[in-house]
């Protein structure tokens, strides 16, 4: 999906006026991190608060539910640090 000139407005946040980006989302579904890239939204340059349009958010829905696609697609790896005081 290319992105297209959209006006996402100001932030609801703090007022800055939003930009159109294209960003990385992570989920959690089924206890399994999956990750979203090239999602276009509206990015807040000033606080970071991110917004995308419904359809938008209709196509992350049907791509999160995809379990085939998901089982094809790539995998990374990420550290795990178990959280400790450390005194």
């Amino acid at each position: 999906m290319k992105s297209t000139s959209y006006n996402y407005g100001e932030c609801e946040i703090c007022n800055a006026t939003m930009q159109e980006k294209l960003i990385k989302q992570d989920f959690w579904i089924r206890d399994e991190l999956i990750i979203i890239e090239d999602i276009p939204a509206g990015v807040c340059p000033q606080c970071g608060e991110k917004v995308v349009k419904a359809e938008v958010g209709r196509w992350v829905t049907e791509l999160i539910n995809n379990s085939e696609r998901i089982a094809k697609a790539p995998r990374v790896s990420v550290p795990t640090i178990k959280f400790e005081i450390l005194i």
